[in-house]
């Protein structure tokens, strides 16, 4: 009985492998599971990170042009302009109209208003504004401090801008009726039998006969 050397035994017959040579595997429906599976995890992906950049945008976005920010961001910023074209006006006549005021102060400049300040009741305080076209006039018009108007010398100054929230303190005047001196301090006496005692008098000594 001859033996064929090129047979293999059947007990030593190698098995067939799961996956093909190529490295894949034999079951297409596997695959297919999984490729879905990951496809899903990176749209879900895809989609958190869209929603995420939307919010960081919308957030940046509101931040920067929320309604009452930029308005009172606005209205500060006007009125900083306004008042470098504006000068104060002290020691103003009580009787004193804005027309005279215009007229005092038109040489300087091209004048847009004239505001006396008044009281609850009415009453002129004292003060006023003038506001210029140019910011050159503010100049001008500070080389007339000290010029007379209804026989008053007249403050006059550049305006400034009141900063919202911060509170200007003005110090308290002298009271020049009454000046301390240095502090002395009064006398000390000791009493020879303490505070808040008294010498008690002594009872006479029985002494027999």
């Amino acid at each position: 009985m001859s033996l064929d050397p090129n047979r293999i035994p059947e007990g030593d017959e190698e098995m067939e492998p799961d996956y093909a040579v190529d490295g894949s595997s034999s079951h297409p429906e596997e695959i297919e599971e999984m490729k879905k599976r990951l496809q899903e995890m990176e749209d879900e992906a895809g989609a958190l990170r869209e929603m995420q950049a939307k919010v960081e945008k919308e957030m940046g976005s509101s931040a920067s042009s929320d309604p009452a920010n930029s308005a009172v961001a606005a209205t500060q910023a006007e009125k900083e302009e306004v008042d470098s074209r504006s000068i104060y006006v002290g020691n103003v006549d009580y009787g004193c109209s804005p027309e005279e005021l215009q007229q005092h102060f038109q040489s300087c400049g091209t004048i847009n208003r004239v505001t006396i300040l008044t009281d609850r009741a009415g009453q002129p305080k004292g003060f006023a504004y003038v506001e210029f076209d140019e910011v050159e006039a503010v100049q001008n018009a500070i080389l007339l401090n000290e010029s007379e108007l209804h026989g008053r010398q007249l403050k006059v100054s550049a305006k400034r801008t009141n900063i919202p929230g911060m509170k200007q303190h003005r110090g308290r005047r002298p009271h020049w009726g009454f000046r301390p001196g240095p502090y002395m301090a009064p006398p000390f006496y000791a009493p020879p039998y303490g505070y808040g005692k008294a010498p008690r008098p002594r009872r006479p000594m029985y002494r027999p006969y």
